[in-house]
């Protein structure tokens, strides 16, 4: 009869040899290639990045929902300089809040807490652009200040931008007419000149 102790150790090294490195390569079935994730954020500069909690007003329910807590941020376009806000959910990274930071914007206390502020804006967050009520709430007094005053900042140097921007438009314009009515003269002098011409040609005859 075999001894036990003996049948465990060949079942032993029957086991480790099946671990044996052969020194085989193994190839991976599938090549993965690398895959560069963009946010459409590339182009832009952080002007401000903050943790809060956003709520939009839902007018048929009349209340306010929670769309979520997360980052906020401020980020100005390096060509365009044109600011937009976005804030993400911080878990799935969803959009919750996605619009420019027009010269109309204006930023107001909410409910009496210091902490919070409400504004308006045209909101691109769902894919579709639509008016919004939201309403933002940070940990601190401090953060809520930085970030209201940081919006007033820009609100007012895009009114700048934009009376800029239609002063080079009438500049232009003015250019314009001005071109207009010298072409305009000049035809009617040449037409003048053609019309004296052909009367001298016509008295001769």
């Amino acid at each position: 009869m075999a001894d036990p102790a003996e049948h465990r150790e060949e079942e032993e090294a029957a086991a480790g040899g099946e671990d044996e490195d052969t020194g085989a390569q193994v190839a991976p079935i599938v090549k993965l290639e690398e895959v560069a994730v963009t946010t459409g954020e590339e182009d832009e500069e952080v002007l401000l990045d903050m943790k809060a909690k956003l709520y939009r007003f839902d007018k048929e329910g009349n209340q306010w929902k929670e769309r979520g807590t997360g980052t906020v941020k401020l980020l100005r376009h390096k060509e365009t300089a044109k600011v937009r806000l976005v804030m993400r959910q911080s878990k799935t990274l969803k959009i919750c809040a996605n619009h420019l930071v027009a010269a109309t914007t204006k930023m107001q206390e909410h409910a009496g807490s210091d902490k919070s502020c409400v504004w308006h804006a045209l909101d691109f967050a769902d894919g579709d652009l639509k008016e919004e009520m939201f309403a933002i709430r940070f940990g601190s007094v401090e953060n809520c200040k930085k970030f209201k005053d940081t919006i007033e900042e820009i609100a007012e140097q895009q009114e700048k931008n934009e009376e800029k921007e239609n002063e080079e438009v009438s500049s232009a314009a003015g250019l314009v007419l001005k071109l207009s009515v010298s072409e305009a003269k000049k035809e009617e002098n040449a037409e003048k000149e053609e019309a004296s011409a052909e009367d001298k040609k016509d008295g001769k005859d």
